[in-house]
């Protein structure tokens, strides 16, 4: 009974850590087919899926380099876009346009790096028609999901990256982490 109980309980591990595995390794192949199909949007003009049945297409990288920390971004912020990459929040504007542009994602994946993020970080965002433009973080705060204060139709330039909070929290939680960066200006 006793080995009965140990082997399922095993089991149960095993299936546990390997749908934690599936998720991430899901998420670093999405990254490479959305990288190939950015590349390819910047190349033709033309919005490019990352894959035929893709519902979804890239629409920024975003890169900060002293972390050596770069993702795709995805139209919309949908459960599964984000499945697949960072979202950019609808009615919002893109990088470099007034306004506040947001972009979200998972904590546990490709906003990990938010954590390692300090205040007068450079942020690079490279739009899909190959513009590039540099924002400096300026401040973080946390706030409720239904309460972030964000005027996306505001007189700034700035961008929003959005997390849920705490970052080693195993639940979801009410909590944003939001990293507030100000328009430093477009990169030759």
């Amino acid at each position: 009974m006793r080995r009965g109980i140990a082997l399922l309980l095993a089991l149960a591990g095993l299936v546990l850590f390997g749908q934690g595995g599936y998720i991430h390794a899901k998420a670093l192949l999405a990254q490479v087919l959305l990288e190939r199909a950015f590349t390819e949007t910047i190349a033709t003009g033309r919005a490019t899926k990352p894959w035929s049945w893709a519902d979804t297409w890239p629409v920024a990288r975003i890169e900060v380099k002293r972390i050596h920390a770069r993702t795709i971004v995805l139209a919309g912020s949908s459960g599964q876009a984000l499945a697949f990459g960072p979202g950019h929040v609808e009615n919002t504007p893109e990088a470099g346009e007034r306004g506040v542009t947001v972009y979200s994602a998972h904590r546990d994946t490709h906003f990990r790096f938010l954590q390692d993020i300090v205040i007068g970080d450079e942020i690079d965002v490279t739009r899909s028609d190959g513009k590039t433009f540099r924002y400096r973080a300026d401040s973080t705060s946390v706030v409720r999901f239904d309460a972030s204060g964000i005027d996306a139709l505001g007189d700034g330039h700035e961008l929003v990256l959005s997390t849920c909070w705490p970052f080693e929290a195993l639940t979801p939680g009410p909590d944003r982490y939001l990293l507030h960066a100000t328009l430093i200006g477009p990169v030759p």
